[in-house]
């Protein structure tokens, strides 16, 4: 178990050591200099512990703040944000915040899910999961031109929604042997991907070895297939 306290107040993060939506709240953390504990949680094997934190959905992340929980990733980091005014992540404008939550939301309702569907898919379900995922991409390409971070020249909010496609989107990629992120089509998004991977709050924040997140992502395509496949079959009656 991985310790840190926090001069100030207690602060856990109950998480899981591949979920994208964990290594979120890990970088807005450490882009706030807030120190807390890390507990990992087995999901395939849940502890009474995640049912009671976070009775409703029973997944992480799960922020504990003096102990009172919170869940969903982009709901953390906006109460990290209000709650530790250092380095923010949002801006202060009431519209260009309105905007990053609206971004923050097609990160995860359209970009993720297109890739992810990608990933456990195969066959013309894969086609059409790839094909959304590009267009998904050509709205982000337009956004980031001309900009180091999406919100200008500091990392924000949205950055660190759209973080997984800095290093988990080649990974998918690999497993579901399909490419989305051509840096030839995207050079807007590929330079962000390296100017967020090289960040020093970035860097300095665990991400797992790349050929330990190609192995599970292998064991989880193999076993998402069928049930992606039963569920297309489904919707499509």
């Amino acid at each position: 178990m991985e310790k840190k306290r926090d001069e100030s107040s207690s602060v856990k993060l109950v998480g899981f050591w591949v979920s994208p939506f964990v290594h979120r709240v890990r970088w807005a953390l450490k882009f706030k200099g807030i120190e807390y504990e890390y507990i990992e949680e087995d999901i395939f094997n849940k502890t009474p512990l995640l049912s009671e934190l976070n009775p409703l959905y029973q997944k992480v992340p799960v922020l504990v703040h003096d102990g009172k929980p919170l869940s969903d990733s982009s709901i953390i980091l906006e109460y990290v944000d209000q709650k530790w005014k250092p380095n923010p992540l949002l801006p202060d404008d009431p519209y260009e915040r309105a905007q990053a939550h609206l971004w923050a939301r097609f990160a995860d309702e359209k970009v993720l899910e297109s890739a992810w569907l990608a990933l456990c898919s195969e066959g013309k379900t894969q086609e059409r999961a790839v094909k959304q995922a590009i267009e998904n991409l050509e709205k982000v390409e337009e956004k980031l031109k001309g900009k180091r971070f999406f919100g200008g020249d500091k990392i924000g909010h949205v950055d660190l929604m759209m973080g997984f496609v800095s290093y988990m989107l080649p990974v998918w990629e690999e497993v579901a042997g399909v490419k989305i992120l051509d840096p030839l089509k995207f050079p807007a998004v590929a330079a962000w991907t390296n100017n967020f991977l090289n960040h020093e709050a970035i860097k300095a924040e665990y991400l797992p070895s790349r050929a330990e997140t190609v192995a599970y992502f292998q064991w989880r395509r193999k076993e998402l297939i069928p049930v992606y496949a039963s569920y297309s079959r489904w919707s499509n009656k």
